[in-house]
């Protein structure tokens, strides 16, 4: 059996401990929450020799043990549970050789809970760059451990560190700083009356906010009483205590580390001056956008076009190889169909993540951070609340929890309320199809194509939005707030190819297998709910069809708008024909071609056993709300089912479609043609037209997001009087948008 060591990874910000995480674990990670709260937990495992095992988890960045947001809260809450499974045998704490000062702080705190502790200096690549010199042999003497210097970027260094963790019970567990040097008595009698705990465990629990796994109720009340007078005298003992360890740090760097500012090579301040001007710089964030959505349409259609082919085909083989009946037709028009409608979107949601993961490996995102606060503080927000709105564009959930870190509660409680209108990824598949349907394929100005200029509109309405309804809450909220932004702005690297590819991967993997599961629910419920009669017409279908195409014959049938399905069949017959004339096999069609008669005819028998289904007596419910936007049942029906996940909008539309249909040529097979080829009841009327399509934009663009989302809203804010009012308010919003923007385009 072989032995598992637990590792835990910590660091600042910014010091590349996500690139450590991918260095030693590769794909053998994976992302959850912790128990009980919503922060999450990334989590991996290393193959060490002689068949040892590293559980390496990834704990959130934090600056010291002095715990200011939930997040560092869950790194202090591990490190003094010795009952956590998790509790570390060891723990790795990263540092940056650009900012070797401050990362030593928590370094040296960890160390002091006598936990052995490994050093990472990362980013050994840069110190000649940037005129560093480092005595190693110097610095692990005097910090008491062993230092892995080592380059993420090179893969240089991190076999060394492998072999550290496996050989962890070497490590020293002395501790850095004796705490009785902050305040000599009032320690003393701290380790007087619990002579069995660790002091400066004990110092954490009396001035943190945590558990402490190991004392009673009995104890904690006793270390409670430690408590000084006022929370400004525990704060004066912190602030001895930080410059205590600032004073130790400095004299280890003394000579540990050696800068020779005269070879400094640095670009930073220069491209900083640029990219955060107050004007160019929101000019060139405009234009990264702008490339960003034109490469998500010009990168994207072929591996669409073929993901989208190969369900269809995969549909259709499933029909005619498989035993007729309920079961493969539930395969067919149900599974497979849903789950159609939403793969063919991986393609553009991974290039969304790809551009995103290097926007953030690169640095330039704590620019973009830092420029909109120019703007926020204007709203009512601060330049924190951008990251949650920017976090937005791949998850709103995510997002909400990222409010954390904002001190202050009225900005923390806006930004939960407006960041919802971020468009997320889960929108993206709606906005995509529907664009590719309505919007034309022309370009502006011959560079940025019409449905890409669409697509970065929606994202700027979203995001103008929630800026504005920031603003409104502003002034309606009375709550007395007052905080100052602080930033750090990394320096700038060529993102890693290893950390981008990882990111984007493991995203798109979640995205897939998160919606998948409700997808997959979802359609099946559709298949049924469209399979089960709740009248004499869906009973009788068949015969009621024959009946009435035998005295009225094909002109009665509108719904399925018989002459585009002659159109379509005839061109077929011509590109296999070139002899025949187009003239020749319209007068003849419906008596020489029995097979497109009978699939015609199975068509109009599975579109009136729709309408007389579950199914459709949900949708007949909701249409009359939904008509005056421009929708039809079916849509109605999507826009219902939506709200478990918006991406469910498209899979259902697919199902729906799918059900029953027989007349379909290889044109008309996939999702995109089905909803092309749709046609308004008892008209013949496309039901996705220009104005229809922008209706539906605009409706997903302001409409609350999904129950999962009202759900963490409810959680974040411990209320049920937040989450309703955004749900009802936001869903006002939407409707009136999609009605104003359908009357007046109709």
């Amino acid at each position: 059996m072989s032995k598992q060591i637990n590792v835990a990874l910590i660091g600042n910000p910014n010091t590349g401990k996500t690139s450590v995480f991918n260095a030693l674990t590769g794909l053998n990670q994976k992302v959850g929450n912790y128990p009980g709260i919503t922060v999450e937990k990334k989590q991996g495992v290393c193959k060490l020799p002689r068949g040892v095992k590293a559980h390496i988890i990834d704990l959130p960045g934090t600056y010291s043990l002095n715990a200011s947001s939930l997040d560092e809260n869950v790194v202090i809450e591990l490190l003094l549970n010795k009952n956590d499974k998790d509790f570390p045998d060891i723990a790795v704490v990263v540092s940056d050789v650009e900012n070797l000062k401050r990362n030593l702080l928590i370094y040296t705190q960890i160390k002091d809970l006598e936990i052995p502790t490994i050093l990472v200096i990362n980013m050994a690549d840069r110190m000649s760059y940037k005129g560093i010199s480092l005595d190693i042999n110097y610095l692990e003497e005097k910090l008491d451990t062993k230092i892995a210097l080592i380059s993420t970027r090179k893969n240089e260094g991190i076999d060394y560190l492998k072999s550290l963790i496996e050989n962890y019970k070497a490590i020293s567990t002395s501790p850095c700083l004796n705490p009785s040097e902050i305040d000599k008595t009032y320690f003393d009698n701290l380790k007087k009356a619990f002579p069995n705990q660790l002091t400066y465990k004990l110092w954490l629990v009396i001035t943190q906010d945590v558990n402490f796994g190991k004392t009673n109720r009995q104890e904690i009340e006793a270390i409670a009483s430690f408590k000084t007078k006022s929370k400004g005298d525990l704060k004066r003992l912190q602030q001895r205590e930080t410059i205590k360890r600032y004073q130790f740090i400095n004299n280890v760097l003394k000579k540990g580390q050696t800068i020779d500012a005269s070879q400094a090579k640095d670009l930073r301040s220069k491209l900083d001056r640029i990219l955060t001007h107050k004007i160019w710089g929101y000019v060139i964030f405009f234009f990264i956008l702008l490339t960003i959505f034109q490469a998500i349409y010009d990168w994207s259609g072929v591996p669409m076009d073929f993901i989208d082919g190969v369900f269809a085909s995969l549909s259709e083989w499933t029909k005619n190889t498989l035993p007729p009946g309920a079961f493969t037709n539930l395969l067919a028009e149900g599974i497979i169909a849903g789950l159609g409608g939403i793969v063919i979107f991986i393609p553009q949601i991974a290039f969304l993540f790809l551009f995103i993961a290097v926007l953030e490996e690169s640095g330039y995102m704590s620019r973009v951070v830092f420029l909109m606060d120019r703007i926020m503080r204007r709203f009512g927000l601060s330049g924190k609340s951008v990251v949650p709105l920017i976090s937005g564009t791949a998850c709103a959930i995510p997002a909400i929890m990222a409010t954390r870190n904002i001190e202050n509660w009225k900005e923390r409680l806006i930004t939960i309320l407006v960041t919802p209108f971020t468009t997320c990824s889960a929108r993206l598949p709606v906005y995509l199809i529907i664009i590719a349907l309505v919007i034309p394929k022309g370009r502006f100005l011959g560079f940025i194509s019409y449905q890409a200029l669409t697509l970065m509109l929606l994202y700027l309405i979203g995001f103008g939005a929630a800026v504005f309804s920031a603003h409104i809450l502003n002034k309606i909220l009375k709550i007395k707030s007052k905080t100052f932004f602080v930033v750090e702005m990394p320096n700038y690297k060529l993102p890693m190819f290893k950390n981008v590819a990882i990111t984007v991967l493991e995203k798109t993997k979640s995205f897939i297998f998160g919606a998948g599961k409700i997808i997959l629910a979802i359609s099946i419920v559709i298949w049924i709910l469209g399979s089960v009669g709740i009248n004499n017409s869906y009973d009788n279908a068949t015969s009621i069809v024959n009946q009435d195409i035998a005295k009225n014959g094909f002109s009665h049938i509108q719904q399925l708008s018989l002459k585009n399905k002659e159109e379509r069949y005839i061109n077929s017959l011509i590109e296999d024909n070139e002899n025949i004339t187009k003239t020749q096999i319209s007068d003849s069609l419906t008596t020489k071609n029995p097979t497109f008669k009978k699939a015609v005819i199975n068509d109009e028998i599975a579109s009136l056993k729709l309408e007389n289904s579950v199914l459709g007596y949900i949708g007949k419910v909701v249409e009359p709300a939904i008509k005056p936007l421009g929708y039809d049942w079916k849509i109605g029906i999507a826009i219902v089912s939506s709200f478990a996940a918006r991406e469910v909008f498209i899979s259902t539309l697919s199902t729906i479609y799918s059900v029953g249909s027989e007349a379909e040529d290889e044109e008309n097979k996939t999702i995109r043609a089905k909803m092309e080829a749709e046609k308004h009841q008892g008209t013949n009327k496309a039901v996705f037209t220009l104005a229809s399509g922008i209706s539906l934009l605009l409706f997903y663009a302001f409409a609350m997001q999904c129950m999962s989302t009202l759900a963490i809203v409810k959680k974040e804010t411990n209320s049920w009087k937040w989450p309703i009012l955004q749900l009802v308010i936001m869903s006002a919003i939407a409707y009136i948008a999609a009605l104003i923007a359908f009357q007046f385009l109709k």
